[in-house]
């Protein structure tokens, strides 16, 4: 691996000292009084990022282009204050893990489905989008006694990747960072163990993937999760953690069917219909998904 150049490095770690350096006094803030906060910071990004406001206005446009400017303007700006009180919500996180209860409902018909998935003992692919909270989604499984890991790929700082492994750990999550050598084995040694295996694919990233419809578009979409469901049998969920009010979240899953095709086809069939699921989830609650991720910045030519 090479060594980043001097001004990055010092760029990433004035970065990491922020992060900790606000994070204590933040962590001692009410839990009301974090989310307030976090909307108005999320207000304030909006107004003062314009980079990540241009991509956002982009994505909007391309998933909804009969949508006035006027619309695409106010959906833009209710993602970045969703995604401030998140941010807030979850540097509390100590506050909501005590309150999880009253402030998560986990839907019987949810957690019934789960329960079915894992008693069958081949484990569980479980698939998501960032949307809503998928860090309390995480959380919350496990600390109701599921054993749980997540997907996940680390920062560009090494601090600030144990930083969120820590975060994670403090939740009962253990974390399989992709790319590191070993991590495939360990994801089929978890869901041997019956366990819950975290993936979200609803970004356009560098991994193996397949091409599927998303807004009406075709987008590279990992086949990660797809691929394993197949391979050990492991029953594929989608679920979400959808928020409902200010301070509270509703956990919805449900079991989608293994396709009975051949495995290419059925990897790219399984794909398609989980990310119609994330799809459905986004128009329900568009405010909640992060638009400035660039979804379909590969070009279509590749898919052929």
């Amino acid at each position: 691996m090479t060594t980043p150049p001097l001004r990055k490095r010092v760029k990433r770690l004035v970065r990491y000292l922020i992060i900790r350096a606000c994070l204590v006094p933040l962590q001692l803030l009410p839990l009301r009084a974090a989310s307030w906060l976090g909307e108005r910071l999320g207000a304030m990004a909006f107004v003062l990022a314009p980079g990540q406001r241009r991509k956002t206005l982009a994505s909007i446009s391309t998933a909804y282009p009969e949508k006035p400017e006027a619309e695409r303007l106010a959906l833009a700006r209710a993602c970045f204050i969703h995604i401030g009180r998140m941010v807030m919500e979850m540097v509390c996180i100590e506050q909501f893990d005590a309150r999880r209860h009253e402030l998560v409902e986990w839907m019987p018909e949810a957690r019934a489905a789960m329960d079915a998935a894992l008693a069958r003992g081949k484990g569980v692919v479980f698939v998501t989008g960032h949307v809503g909270n998928w860090e309390l989604l995480a959380r919350y499984v496990a600390l109701e006694n599921y054993p749980a890991a997540v997907i996940g790929k680390e920062a560009s700082d090494p601090r600030t990747t144990r930083l969120i492994e820590r975060f994670r750990a403090s939740g009962k999550l253990r974390v399989i960072w992709r790319g590191h050598q070993g991590a495939a084995k360990d994801m089929l040694r978890a869901l041997k163990g019956n366990s819950i295996l975290g993936i979200l694919i609803d970004q356009d990233t560098k991994v193996q993937s397949v091409w599927v419809p998303y807004f009406g578009k075709l987008a590279k979409t990992p086949r990660a999760a797809a691929d394993l469901a197949l391979r050990t049998g492991a029953a594929p969920l989608l679920g979400f953690c959808t928020r409902v009010g200010p301070l509270h979240y509703r956990i919805t899953m449900r079991e989608l069917p293994l396709p009975e095709l051949e495995r290419e086809a059925a990897a790219v069939e399984l794909t398609a219909a989980l990310t119609r699921g994330i799809e459905e989830q986004v128009r329900a609650h568009p405010e909640q998904w992060v638009w400035m991720h660039q979804r379909w910045k590969s070009p279509p030519e590749e898919a052929k």
